[in-house]
């Protein structure tokens, strides 16, 4: 679709999207990570929060995502990684390292969409203080914790919306349509879980 598309205002939107999910998963990776890191983290954002991904979904399907179509990932996100002044992209060795310090944060905390400015501003600011946006991301920018707030930042925005087609998806198919879906998802994810290697902790 970005490749093809003829629609300059379009693929500019596009384009915008991809550099904002790089930047949330620069924040919330360590300093340094390899490709396939970096695209389980991107493909995530969209369940990160999702109830559905607890209950009803096969918890195995974004890292299945990444995995089938790694070169699609990286052809869509190459230029991104290369043009962008706050990592060192190893491509060779599929290898990436990016700028952790407080002023690199604050950078990557000042793009990111509005909504999820907003978002982490809600998190962060105690009611009735109204601090400026750009004040409280400097705080979460020097924060050790800085990615974990930007995790929950986009948890409550993606929770938010999975609700909402959740409840218009029983609306719109019927309870009971809903309910033999579900039972399909179940089981789904429960083979996703049969198929993980069982870890001692003893």
């Amino acid at each position: 679709m970005l490749v093809q598309s003829e629609n300059g205002s379009l693929r500019a939107a596009l384009v915008s999207n991809l550099k904002s999910a790089v930047t949330a998963s620069f924040l919330m990776l360590p300093e340094s990570f390899t490709e396939e890191e970096l695209f389980l983290q991107i493909a995530g954002l969209s369940y990160a929060g999702d109830f559905r991904m607890v209950f009803g979904e096969d918890r195995s399907k974004v890292s299945n995502i990444v995995r089938d179509n790694m070169q699609h990932f990286k052809t869509l996100y190459s230029n991104i990684l290369h043009d962008c002044p706050l990592v060192v992209y190893k491509s060779q060795q599929a290898k990436l390292e990016v700028d952790k310090s407080p002023e690199g944060q604050f950078v990557q905390l000042m793009t990111l969409p509005r909504t999820l400015q907003q978002s982490i501003t809600r998190l962060v600011d105690p009611p009735g203080k109204n601090r400026d946006v750009e004040e409280i991301l400097l705080q979460v920018a020097q924060d050790p914790d800085c990615g974990a707030v930007v995790q929950q930042g986009i948890s409550s925005i993606v929770k938010s919306s999975s609700i909402t087609q959740s409840v218009k998806g029983i609306a719109t198919a019927g309870l009971w349509k809903t309910v033999s879906y579900s039972s399909k998802k179940l089981f789904k994810m429960w083979k996703g879980w049969r198929r993980k290697p069982w870890v001692s902790h003893t």
